[in-house]
């Protein structure tokens, strides 16, 4: 029997720029006509959808040269998600009950491009909401990790960072070091994310902290956090280093930050002595995300890797979830189950 559809569906829409992180007082919670899907597109219910760090920059007004939009006021708040397909052309290929992968979430349903299904490459659907495709390109793709070096992942608890340190680990690292700033957080990492050591920040410079945990010096840096970190990993980093930039958690979970620059001073003196390579990445290729996918659905299922993450029920509870996500509540990615 054909599933009888609602009128209205609700989401998320921002209420108005906060001065600082943004909040619930800053969200609120709409209810809206369901949307109709035109040629070329299906209807999905939004199963699971991503709480991410860069929805700070994006309701700051976003930085040029991005290739996401600012939010407005009265904006519907969007990022990654896993619908299930309510309708759909009889030539789209995609039957109800298919899920598929897309941007629209912060909303229960959504009308999307036609798309090939996630069929069962991940043993767990909301599994296709990892970061783990960015942390997988830094390392095998712009630091070209080889086997018995030293890796730094800053924000080792994050989003990307709670599966940078597994994978550098399955791809051959002989020591993997993270940063984070809570010691519960720690223990996780040390005992079930990959990590031999973990430095914690509490406030004093960083940099004495990460010599006494690599000795040696660092090959590879996976960075997600920019700031006095990024700093402090160019310090340790040994001649020929790669140092990868994904992020810029320092400024935007920082209530007294912009959230739309992170600026930091390097010494160019030692990135040219050491010849140390340094580059920015966003963005995975279809290539390089398939491969991932593959790779990530064979290591969960034999688990040798875990998927870290915090499940929140309710679309009504997303706008307190992304104040968590800022106050640094959880490990791994925040998913909301719409």
């Amino acid at each position: 029997m054909p599933r009888t559809l609602p009128r209205t569906a609700r989401e998320i829409r921002l209420a108005e720029i906060p001065s600082g992180l943004p909040g619930p007082e800053h969200l609120t919670v709409a209810e809206v006509p369901l949307p109709v899907p035109g040629t070329g597109e299906v209807l999905v219910r939004n199963r699971w959808f991503q709480v991410f760090p860069s929805l700070r920059t994006l309701i700051a007004g976003g930085v040029p040269g991005t290739p996401f939009p600012a939010l407005r006021p009265g904006d519907t708040l969007f990022g990654p998600a896993v619908g299930e397909v309510v309708t759909a052309p009889e030539d789209s290929g995609l039957r109800p009950g298919d899920l598929v992968a897309h941007f629209q979430g912060w909303r229960e349903y959504a009308v999307v491009p036609v798309s090939a299904p996630l069929g069962d490459a991940l043993p767990d659907p909301a599994a296709h909401l990892a970061s783990g495709a960015t942390a997988y390109a830094a390392l095998t793709r712009i630091a070209g990790l080889r086997a018995g070096e030293t890796v730094l992942v800053t924000g080792g608890a994050g989003g990307v960072g709670s599966l940078a340190g597994q994978i550098a680990r399955l791809l051959g690292a002989a020591r993997v070091i993270g940063t984070t700033g809570s010691p519960a957080k720690a223990e996780r990492m040390t005992a079930e994310l990959g990590y031999d050591a973990v430095v914690l920040r509490d406030g004093s410079p960083i940099g004495g902290r990460l010599a006494e945990a690599a000795p040696d010096g660092v090959d590879v840096v996976v960075d997600t956090v920019g700031g006095e970190q990024l700093q402090a990993a160019a310090a340790a980093a040994r001649p020929g280093a790669r140092l990868v930039v994904l992020g810029t958690l320092a400024t935007q979970l920082s209530a007294a930050s912009g959230g739309t620059t992170a600026p930091v001073e390097l010494d160019a003196f030692q990135l040219i002595a050491k010849n140390i390579t340094l580059r920015g990445l966003t963005g995975v290729g279809d290539e390089i995300h398939a491969e991932w996918t593959e790779r990530f659905g064979a290591w969960l299922r034999s688990g040798a890797v875990v998927f870290p993450h915090t499940r929140i029920a309710g679309i009504e509870r997303a706008p307190r979830a992304l104040r968590e996500l800022f106050e640094g509540r959880h490990v791994g990615t925040v998913v909301v189950e719409a």
